[in-house]
């Protein structure tokens, strides 16, 4: 895959492309990427990429001439790839857009600055705009960096283990389950007995189980988004009947345990 990343401050990008899976993904030739400076493309001494807007108004706009020229020129060395814009009025990014744009040939990404960029080269130039949140960045090159991260780790070949980018967070819809490693304790906290098992199929269900249970105290809103299996379904309603169990007791108690002695 292709990732051309339109851009006044190419050099941004010199250690995104050097450390990690990026880099092990460049040296595998699984990807090419690079920065284009699209001050090269400008006219002038002064190679100026922005102006002010008409209408009056504070800050600056980029120009369209030499952000249409960057474009141009990316498009004939890369004709399959996709021109995507950095703008806050694209459509959010999230696990399913990562994996939509894994299957693409390629993509031209291109990092506005300043207030934005001109509004002309949206209809003819890009293909679709995409927004990293609802937050204002001082430019688009760090949404760049985290759509190439998320788009490569996608690609088969670029992670340690085939099933690697399936098990991570919102690939499933659901948080990934708890992590534990050397030492088995640590400051008397003791890693999950089941872990330390050996137990493979006790481990799965383990996982499964604290996946859910992590979804469901820190993203609940994923779950009502999800068609559960029958496992997790299961587990869902053992969960309510321990609830209802514990509810049982504290009535047994008396009333104030269950009003807080009002």
């Amino acid at each position: 895959m292709n990732f051309a990343v339109l851009t006044i401050f190419p050099e941004m990008f010199d250690a995104f492309w050097n450390h990690g899976i990026i880099r092990r993904s460049i040296e595998s030739a699984l990807i090419k990427a690079e920065a284009v400076d699209i001050r090269a493309f400008a006219e002038g001494r002064h190679k100026t990429t922005d102006d002010r807007p008409y209408g009056g108004g504070c800050g600056m706009v980029m120009k369209p001439e030499p952000l249409v020229r960057a474009i141009r020129w990316s498009r004939e060395k890369h004709p399959h790839s996709r021109t995507v814009l950095l703008s806050p009025q694209g459509r959010v990014f999230d696990q399913r857009q990562a994996e939509r744009l894994a299957q693409t040939k390629g993509m031209i990404l291109v990092c506005g600055r300043y207030e934005g960029v001109d509004e002309r080269i949206c209809s003819g130039c890009i293909d679709e705009e995409v927004s990293i949140g609802d937050y204002v960045l001082t430019g688009g090159e760090l949404g760049a960096m985290v759509i190439i991260d998320a788009v490569t780790r996608l690609l088969p070949g670029a992670l340690g283990g085939a099933e690697s980018a399936e098990k991570d967070s919102f690939s499933s819809g659901l948080l990934e389950h708890a992590h534990y490693t050397r030492p088995p304790v640590f400051e008397g906290e003791a890693a999950p007995d089941v872990l330390l098992s050996g137990n493979h199929q006790a481990i799965e269900n383990w996982r499964q189980e604290t996946s859910l249970i992590r979804t469901f105290l820190k993203r609940p809103d994923l779950l009502t988004q999800r068609k559960l299996s029958a496992q997790e379904i299961k587990i869902l309603r053992k969960w309510c009947l321990d609830i209802e169990k514990i509810i049982d007791s504290q009535s047994l108690c008396g009333a104030d345990a269950l009003s807080g002695g009002q």
